[in-house]
Parts: C-alpha cells; sequence; structure tokens
C-alpha cells in the first residue's frame, strides 16, 4: 500500500524535477541538501540561491535571441531587470554579470544605480529606464544621473507634467519614453490603469509637447498590463493597440525606435506548473514583425523588464512545525515557527501559491492538514485557498522534527514585509543565507542577515537599550544566529 509522503508525490506530479530531487528521504534545491542547512543554522531561515538568477536572464536571451534569428528580425533585443522585484546587493551584483540593463521605480533606486556605478557594475552603456509616477526627489535624481553623462537614462513620461519638470531640471539634450495606460482586464474595478498617458492622447502629447522640443527626444514606447504576458485574447488586443499606437508615432517620429513591453513572465508556482515560454517570445516578435511590415515601418528593438521571473525562482523559506492543534474532528493545524505574514506576505495578502514541499520524512505516512503561523492574527495561515490542492505533508510526531520549505519565493516578499524593520506582532525576520557555486561547482554558503533581535526592534520603536546586562545581550545574539 503506497501511503509515503513520497509516493503521494510521485503519483501526483512527475518527480523528481530539474530544481528538486530526494537523497535519502530528504529534499535537495538545485541539489543544495536543504536538510544540512537546517542542521547547521537552525530555523526559521531564508534563503537565495544566486545561480538561478543568471540562469533565468540567459533562458530569457536565449528565446529572444532564436525567435529574432528564425523571423530575421532587424532589431535587437535588450533585458532590463526590475529592481523593485528585490533590491539587494547581492541579487543587483548577480543579474548585472549577465550583460543586462536597469528598469526603476522610485527615486531611491537612482541612488542605487548611482553606488552600482561607482563600483564599476553599471557602466555608461547601460540603460536606466525610469518608470514610475514621478515627484521631487524622483526628478532630481533623474536629471542629477543625465547632467552627469549617463545618457541612456531614459525616463519614461507618466503624466503631463513629467516632461515640463525634466526639461527644467535637466541642462542638456535628453531621450524619453511614453508608457502606455493599458485597459484593465474586465474583472478589474477599473477600466484604465492608472500609470501611464491613454491611447487616444500619446500622439497629441507627441505633438504638443515633444516634436517640437529641441531638448527631448522620443526613443521608446512602454506597454504592460497587470496580469502579465499571457496567452489569452486579453493579451493580444492589447499587444495589438499598442502596434497600432506604434506604427503611428514612428511614422510622424523618426527617432522613436524601441519598444518596451514590460515584465510580466510567471514564475514556477507548483510541481504541475506549465508555461510555454519560448512560443510565447516567438509570437510577440512575430507580431511585432507583422504590424511593422504591414505599415511599412522599421521594427523597435524590444525591451522586456522581468523582475520575478529574473530573481523569484531564486529564493526559499524553511520552517520548523512546532506543535499540532486538533481544532476539530477534520482540521489539524500544524503551527510553523514563523508567521507567514511577515515572511511570505503575498501568500495572505493577495492568495499568492508557492510551491511548499517538506524537507525531511518523506518515505513516511502523509496527512491532511493547515498551516498556521506566529501571530494572533486570523490571516495568518496557510492552505488550500492559496496552495491549489489540500495540503499534506509527513504526520506530526512529537520526537521527530518535521521542516517544510516554501519555493520560488524571492520576488518582492522582504521589501513587502518590511524586511530588518517592524514585523507584525514583533516576530523577528529569520536569517538570511547566500548560495553561490564557485567557478568548479562547488556549494558556498555565507549568512546575509542574523535573525532580528529584539534590542533592534526596540531601538526601532524609541525604547530606551534593554541589553546593557552582557550576558543577556549574548544571549540573545546566540539564539539569533541559531
Amino acid at each position: 500500500m503506497n501511503t509515503k509522503y513520497s509516493d503521494l508525490i510521485g503519483q501526483t506530479y512527475e518527480f523528481p524535477q530539474e530544481e528538486f530531487s530526494l537523497s535519502d528521504d530528504s529534499l535537495e534545491f538545485h541539489g543544495v541538501p536543504l536538510q544540512q542547512l537546517v542542521q547547521e543554522y537552525g530555523t526559521p531561515l531564508k534563503f537565495t540561491y544566486l545561480p538561478k538568477i543568471s540562469e533565468n536572464i540567459n533562458r530569457a536571451k536565449k528565446w529572444f535571441s532564436k525567435a529574432i534569428q528564425e523571423l530575421d528580425y532587424k532589431a535587437t533585443y535588450n533585458y532590463c531587470y526590475c529592481t523593485k522585484s528585490s533590491h539587494f546587493n547581492h541579487v543587483l551584483n548577480e543579474a548585472l554579470k549577465n550583460d543586462i540593463h536597469i528598469e526603476t521605480s522610485s527615486a531611491f533606486d537612482i541612488e542605487i544605480v548611482e553606488n552600482l556605478k561607482q563600483q564599476g557594475r553599471i557602466t555608461g552603456e547601460t540603460f536606466v529606464v525610469c518608470n514610475g509616477f514621478k515627484r521631487e526627489r524622483y526628478i532630481e535624481n533623474i536629471a542629477r544621473l543625465i547632467n552627469k553623462g549617463h545618457q541612456n537614462c531614459l525616463p519614461v513620461i507618466d503624466n503631463y507634467e513629467e516632461l515640463n519638470l525634466l526639461t527644467e531640471a535637466i541642462d542638456k539634450s535628453f531621450q524619453i519614453g511614453i508608457r502606455i495606460a493599458s485597459e484593465e482586464e474586465p474583472k478589474f474595478e477599473f477600466y484604465t490603469s492608472r500609470l501611464g498617458i491613454g491611447y487616444k492622447n500619446i500622439v497629441p502629447f507627441y505633438e504638443k509637447q515633444i516634436k517640437n522640443n529641441e531638448q527631448v527626444e522620443l526613443k521608446m514606447l512602454h506597454f504592460f498590463i497587470n496580469t502579465g504576458i499571457r496567452d489569452n485574447a486579453y493579451y493580444w488586443n492589447e499587444l495589438m493597440k499598442c502596434l497600432k499606437v506604434y506604427v503611428r508615432l514612428k511614422k510622424i517620429c523618426p527617432s522613436l525606435d524601441s519598444l518596451n513591453i514590460g515584465g510580466g513572465f510567471p514564475t514556477k508556482n507548483s510541481l504541475a506548473f506549465e508555461f510555454d515560454y519560448e512560443y510565447l517570445v516567438y509570437e510577440i516578435v512575430n507580431q511585432i514583425k507583422l504590424a511593422c511590415d504591414e505599415a511599412e515601418v522599421p521594427v523597435p528593438h524590444i525591451f522586456t523588464e522581468f523582475g520575478s521571473f529574473t530573481v523569484g525562482e531564486s529564493g526559499g523559506a524553511i520552517y520548523k512545525v512546532l506543535y499540532q492543534k486538533q481544532q476539530n474532528d477534520r482540521e489539524k493545524w500544524n503551527m510553523i515557527d514563523s508567521s507567514f505574514i511577515t515572511t511570505l506576505p503575498d501568500s495572505w495578502a493577495i492568495n499568492k501559491r508557492f510551491i511548499m514541499l517538506p524537507i525531511n520524512r518523506w518515505n513516511e505516512e502523509y496527512e491532511r492538514v493547515l498551516l498556521g503561523g506566529l501571530t494572533c492574527d486570523s490571516d495568518d495561515y496557510y492552505n488550500s485557498e492559496q496552495h491549489m490542492n489540500a495540503i499534506y505533508l509527513p504526520k506530526f510526531k512529537k520526537d521527530k522534527p518535521l521542516y517544510i520549505g516554501f519555493f520560488n519565493t524571492g520576488a518582492y516578499q522582504e521589501t513587502i514585509g518590511g524586511f530588518g524593520g517592524l514585523q507584525h506582532c514583533l516576530i523577528p525576520h529569520p536569517k538570511h543565507l547566500l548560495l553561490q557555486r564557485d567557478a568548479e561547482g562547488k556549494l558556498e554558503i555565507s549568512l546575509f542577515r542574523a535573525q532580528q533581535t529584539a534590542a533592534q526592534m526596540l531601538d526601532i520603536l524609541g525604547y530606551e537599550k534593554q541589553y546593557e546586562n552582557k550576558e543577556i545581550n549574548a544571549t540573545a545574539e546566540k539564539v539569533a544566529m541559531q
């Protein structure tokens, strides 16, 4: 009788998979023995497997390169990383190894760009595409970058006022893009994105404010929809509308030579995940070419701004099941040693799905459970609503610790969760490990941040220092490192 957890997974999914495999009865992620991480560093912990970032960047480059070659597309492809997905230095450092560009969203992003430029990781050839609604500090920072000679800084106009603000702050000629305010799916509570300028207003805006402005040159049209790149009628319809605007603009604006199709590639959220990236890339490039050939205008250089796709599948979180609560005759709650609200905020805020698997005890019997976090908040849970299916895990046993992992959590969770700051119910953020491989493929592990201490939280809250006693302080630091 097949009653082991490994049997359940083997009967339900194709397993092992590219990133997941078993060693004895313990899970490995890209060949990383996760049980060993737990034994050495304890839980809760988060990790970033840095090689996955480079891998996904080069996968996308390969898809676009292949489509461009097969279609004889006479322009280039430029991969931008959307920094808001994860601003961490180790993420940018890994991503920038792959000859990419940067997309920013706010004022402090530019200061990160300047820091990277000082270190030589960004050069004058790097495009810095500046999106978002721009107020004074953001405008000032963009202007400073351009005034210091970074000609490939490309502010994307989001509203009618921004162009005047930029021309007042920048003392030389510069290039810009215009963002299209796409129409949202019918399920949304509003019809048009709050970001950008409406389809019908873009050409009049160009003719009124840009065409005769000798300081400004329009280079890019920017297109993005909330639901991302999908093979459905809504996406293709919005892309066709965008291309109609592009060819109309191109005929009256010779400097326009680039189309930014934004981001939106999905990340793997289930062992049953299937998505034909290569087909979609080919079809996008094909539709752009067909529209331009029909209008007899040159095809544009293509830009993308992949954020979650770049970094999402590099991240993971591991928790220990502390206790099981039998709340009624049907529901068993496995309580973890952290909080979903603080460490995986998208799981409760937007019911985002992540891959969840046990780290150990795969060769034991399983049971159906619910997962609960430590906060005293009714929303601090993870169940079938987020997980696509009911959650099954090896049976809880007090004398046999059970560890569970959530995977592909690398995008947005730290920044939304307030990494290093206050956490709901003052649950500390976990320790964070960086996983890298050297030139010979050997795994290298480093501690990026220890677990947050009570002293750090009390300092943020404005309390006087509580850890003057050396013995107490030493105990707090020891707990943080476990």
